[in-house]
């Protein structure tokens, strides 16, 4: 299947979707932590997609698989910070077990695209 844009893979979609979600969360932090690890959830949760459009379509496929490592990086780090912030009493369990589901079905669908990829 070709794809003629980065919003036509469902991951990048998802993984959109989840910045906008996790900067909204974000706003309803302590105000002391607005600019600590709300910051630091805003960023990394908005470079997971950012990274994979990037290297979406890269004619050098080597490229486009940095961008999709980089996305799964930006993962591991939003998932890091979610966790912070439940241990801070900042997010709920609720909260942070839909993050953490919705996060692992993105790393699963970015470890597809680049076994894609490389066939």
């Amino acid at each position: 299947m070709k794809f003629n844009s980065v919003d036509d893979l469902d991951v990048y979609k998802k993984l959109f979707d989840l910045a906008i979600e996790i900067h909204n969360l974000t706003l309803s932090l302590p105000r002391f932590e607005l600019f600590e690890i709300g910051s630091q959830l805003r960023r990394s949760s908005n470079s997971a997609p950012a990274n994979l459009a990037e290297g979406f379509n890269n004619k050098h496929t080597n490229i486009y698989l940095e961008g999709i490592s980089r996305a799964q990086g930006e993962i591991r780090e939003t998932i890091h910070h979610l966790k912070i912030s439940f241990q801070k009493r900042c997010i709920n369990e609720e909260k942070l077990n839909y993050f953490l589901k919705e996060y692992d079905v993105c790393g699963k669908m970015l470890t597809n695209l680049g076994k894609s990829l490389k066939d």
